[in-house]
């Protein structure tokens, strides 16, 4: 009798491993959705100008740029290039988890990350701003991986 409780057990803890395992593999889709840590869905994505996105995404705790965001900033850096009155705010943002102060810190990093890309493909530092909010302007209000990923986050947008 004591045997077969021990078998009961040991099934449910291996059964339980497998579901907690499942959910916490990451799906990599393509085409709008989820790439490993970074978001590069269009539902939230806006347009700085026609065909032009307007934000690039990040992974947890980074300020690196992904392949998708160098792409994005280089359409953002042609656009800019033949707009050569236009001056835009990089808006860097971060998901809820941490401090404040953290995620203002991050922000601030994205920001420039985007910036200093920018100014690569020949945009002058003066007509850029920089500026970052935090966890204060999530795009996405969820508190799951998904929401995260879409606040991971820098938006360009013009200067009035």
């Amino acid at each position: 009798m004591i045997l077969g409780r021990n078998y009961k057990n040991i099934f449910l803890v291996i059964l339980m491993s497998l579901v907690l395992s499942a959910c916490a593999t990451q799906t990599k889709k393509v085409d709008g959705q989820m790439q490993g840590d970074v978001y590069t869905g269009t539902d939230t994505v806006e347009y700085l100008a026609d065909g032009v996105p307007d934000r690039v995404f990040f992974a947890t705790n980074e300020s690196v740029l992904t392949t998708a965001s160098r792409e994005t900033l280089r359409k953002q850096a042609a656009w800019l290039r033949k707009n050569s009155d236009v001056t835009v705010v990089l808006e860097g943002h971060a998901d809820e988890r941490g401090t404040r102060e953290y995620n203002l810190a991050l922000g601030e990093r994205r920001a420039n990350s985007a910036k200093d890309y920018l100014m690569t493909y020949g945009i002058s530092s003066n007509r850029i701003s920089v500026i970052s909010y935090g966890k204060e302007r999530p795009v996405d209000s969820g508190s799951n991986p998904l929401a995260w990923s879409k606040n991971r986050r820098s938006v360009t947008v013009k200067a009035n």
